[in-house]
């Protein structure tokens, strides 16, 4: 599914949704952190910030997001092989934007609840619970399921939840119907 901007979010966890914000090759790529308000977008999208006027971007933001990228590709490519990588940008971003935890009193409810809160405005505030997805993703047990699109073309992620863990395609609207329609073709030919 991609958005009305085409952020495509078709992966099934936001760390891999946020890697996925860059793609193609050539004329075909695409970058939708293009500036600090795109990223915000891309977080609003994702739902990490409330629907309605974005406030103004930190300053950094754009720069902090793309490094983010770069790390969390690499980090996943790395995870997928089981080889060591660089984890010093996105541990940077789970420490200085680390939420805050606290413990309130619910009127309505008339219970304790634990509250949690961005910690400030800044750009690792915003970014951590990208950070934080990804570092749960590449923890957990069901990582063997990250998958990379098979089309011969695409360098989509997807994280496969599928009953069966045969999902092959990015989307099967896109990837998988052109894979599809073009063996069909091939195995046709004349």
């Amino acid at each position: 599914m991609s958005s009305s901007t085409g952020a495509l979010f078709l992966a099934d966890n936001l760390a891999l949704d946020f890697i996925n914000s860059e793609y193609g090759m050539g004329e075909q790529h695409q970058d939708h952190l293009a500036d600090d308000h795109s990223v915000m977008s891309w977080l609003q999208q994702a739902g990490l910030l409330p629907e309605g006027k974005l406030p103004p971007p930190p300053s950094g933001l754009l720069t902090l997001a793309r490094q983010l990228r770069a790390c969390a590709r690499t980090v996943v490519h790395a995870a997928m092989q089981g080889a060591e990588t660089d984890l010093q940008v996105i541990n940077q971003i789970l420490e200085t934007g680390r939420p805050i935890k606290e413990l309130t009193w619910d009127k309505q409810a008339k219970a304790l609840r634990i509250t949690t809160r961005r910690r400030d405005h800044s750009p690792a505030s915003l970014l951590e619970p990208v950070a934080d997805a990804l570092a749960t993703l590449v923890t957990h047990d069901k990582f063997e399921y990250v998958r990379q699109c098979e089309a011969h073309d695409c360098v989509l992620l997807f994280h496969d939840l599928t009953k069966s863990h045969r999902r092959r395609w990015c989307s099967m609207a896109t990837c998988g119907n052109r894979m599809k329609v073009a063996a069909f073709r091939s195995r046709n030919k004349v």
